[in-house]
């Protein structure tokens, strides 16, 4: 990982700190959508401190400059920031949050800035309270983005790429039916439409998929749905004309940037109306029933152009939560691409033993993940990977979303373990898996450590739970082994997986993060199951499933609550050289021995012409 130079990137922002009149500047990772992936022209984080990992905010003073990011990316953070940079470790002990550190540096009334487009609302509120207190003057919002500026000609454009409809044999349920049960639903809370920000969920609303950020099937939009009305904001040179035919006279298409211009007139004519003159009673009445909704995710520039915080509801999103539960097509989509993208990895797998062991050949990290890639692409329905393959090798494996490139990355050693992070977005369904493999002989530690993680893993796989429990309350089942012996990991152990759509998807998902908290699990919920160990400088372990939340029947119901459990969909065999069978249980056993002939009954047909890999599968699922 390169080292950039940012010295001349931080005089060129700051001088135009000093034209805007702010003392201390923000520059989030997220785009207007606040899109955890982002296309190139959004990576402004990126640009300013030279750090490519997709979590994380700077924040440059005329004097300093921190970056702060969470544990995934210490390690490559630590190596990406040149000395112009502070890291702030997010998540240990003592070290300021960003908004702390922010907040501190505007004492003895300094302004601090940002873009109010790249920001939610809510953050910008908290924040401005930190800012308050600690004797700055104020958050203030910069219009034009000042990173843009100093970017200038190298910004790369904004992607025009088409968008294509997903039919209804692929998403179980025509747009139409989508925006009649949203509009039910606007009309439980009398409320006067929503404003829909976030990529994925316009996306799925509508039934359409694009291909504007790398490895995401989106496109850049917005849209507004009211009680009469349904308005997509997109470039319309993006369209076919069986995108337009699709839509039909149901849907209004507006330019992608008038969407401020029109949540502005809907402000004005909310408060027009809101001004009726009537009796304080129905006033409030009238009010409470006129008001729009965004989401908590929605940006700061949104909530401000349609009158602020008093002339909006902001609620989790009632498209993110409706997306998250999949229906009956959608589901079994994921089963049947989960057993094609199953029988890639072991077909990959059995290649890179025989390449690395019995030809001797030696391969860097990204040609190997080239040829997964290639592999998948031969897999019917195949449409793009679903995010950077994570191939890592040895102490590399360790930096918990390493990102291999040509020219920067390691060859492949045979004697150490090797982590392969993937996943792939097809017509009917995206996937997620990580392996983590030794072709050599693994010591103690290696067999001890993956061995305890694969206990979380089952854990979690096979947990019965009352309806109403939410994922943060079910984290302690996958981390309960390693904790046993005073270890842990710092990501969560799982999240939320889009249907031919985001590989990360909100608002469900298992962890520590007090968003969790928020949301209980239902059936139809897709999430990842991914618990892991790392030993910085030395090796890395990481097991990962997708599980699909579903009703079980249980012998008793107190409460005469409904009971949930988990269907596992991923079909990629455990490594068997770093099991420690003496480690598990004899249900433990079972279950692994149970899932492994799950595997060769599913993907087995794959092979009938392959016997590498035949031969691979049949001893990776030996009986334990």
């Amino acid at each position: 990982m390169e080292t950039v130079d940012t010295t001349e990137r931080l005089k060129g922002l700051r001088n135009l700190m000093k034209k805007n009149e702010i003392d201390v500047y923000i520059v989030p990772s997220e785009d207007s959508h606040q899109s955890e992936y982002i296309a190139p022209c959004d990576a402004r984080r990126e640009y300013i401190c030279g750090f490519s990992g997709s979590a994380g905010t700077a924040v440059v003073t005329h004097e300093k400059a921190a970056l702060a990011t969470d544990g995934r990316y210490f390690n490559q953070a630590s190596q990406q920031l040149d000395s112009n940079w502070e890291l702030l470790r997010q998540g240990i002990e003592e070290v300021p949050t960003w908004q702390e550190w922010t907040a501190d540096q505007s004492e003895q009334n300094k302004t601090v800035g940002v873009d109010p487009t790249v920001i939610t609302a809510p953050d910008a509120r908290k924040l401005a309270e930190k800012i308050k207190k600690q004797g700055g003057a104020g958050l203030k919002g910069i219009k034009t983005n000042l990173v843009d500026i100093i970017w200038d000609d190298k910004r790369p454009f904004r992607p025009q790429e088409k968008i294509k409809t997903h039919p209804v044999e692929l998403a179980g349920k025509k747009f139409e039916e989508k925006i009649d049960d949203l509009r039910k639903e606007l009309e439980k809370k009398k409320s006067a439409g929503l404003i829909v920000s976030m990529l994925d969920e316009v996306a799925w609303l509508y039934n359409l998929r694009g291909n504007d950020i790398p490895y995401n099937p989106v496109f850049f939009s917005y849209a507004i749905i009211t009680p009469d009305t349904a308005s997509l904001y997109v470039e319309s040179k993006k369209f076919n004309p069986d995108v337009l035919s699709h839509l039909g006279d149901k849907v209004q298409v507006r330019p992608y940037d008038a969407i401020l211009e029109d949540v502005t007139m809907l402000g004005t004519e909310l408060s027009g109306k809101m001004k009726v003159d009537t009796n304080a009673a129905d006033k409030e009445a009238e009010a409470t029933k006129r008001k729009y909704m965004i989401s908590t995710k929605a940006s700061w520039a949104l909530s401000l152009e349609l009158g602020g915080e008093e002339k909006v509801d902001e609620l989790r999103s009632l498209v993110g939560d409706a997306k998250a539960i999949k229906n009956q097509t959608e589901l079994e989509g994921m089963r049947a691409c989960h057993v094609r993208d199953g029988a890639a990895l072991s077909e990959y797998f059995a290649w890179l033993e025989e390449e690395l062991i019995e030809k001797g050949a030696k391969l860097d990290e990204v040609q190997a993940a080239d040829k997964l890639e290639q592999i998948r692409s031969t897999k019917d329905k195949f449409s793009g990977l679903s995010f950077d393959t994570i191939s890592s090798t040895g102490a590399n494996a360790a930096v918990i979303h390493y990102k291999p490139e040509p020219g920067n990355c390691s060859v492949i050693d045979p004697k150490a373990i090797y982590l392969c992070d993937s996943g792939a977005q097809y017509l009917d369904g995206t996937t997620d898996t990580t392996r983590t493999l030794h072709l050599g002989t693994p010591t103690d530690l290696e067999r001890k450590s993956y061995t305890l993680v694969l206990k979380g893993v089952i854990a979690l796989d096979t947990a019965v739970f009352p309806k109403g429990t939410s994922g943060f309350q079910l984290d302690t089942l996958a981390r309960q082994f390693l904790w046993r012996e005073g270890l842990d990991y710092r990501h969560g152990t799982g999240h939320g997986v889009g249907s031919y759509l985001n590989v990360h998807e909100g608002p469900v998902g298992v962890g520590t993060r007090v968003a969790y908290s928020e949301v209980a699990l239902s059936p139809g919920n897709v999430i990842s199951d991914e618990p892991g160990y790392y030993e910085d400088g030395s090796f890395g372990i990481r097991i990962e499933n997708i599980i699909m939340a579903k009703e079980v029947e249980t012998k008793h119901r107190f409460g005469d609550k409904q009971y949930l459990g988990f269907e596992h969909v991923t079909m990629v065999p455990y490594c068997r050289k770093l099991i420690e069978t003496a480690l598990l249980t004899e249900r433990e056993k079972e279950w692994v021995n149970g899932y492994h002939a799950e595997i060769m009954e599913k993907t087995g047909a794959f092979f009938e012409k392959d016997e590498r890999t035949m031969k691979w599968l049949k001893r990776e699922c030996v009986k334990l």
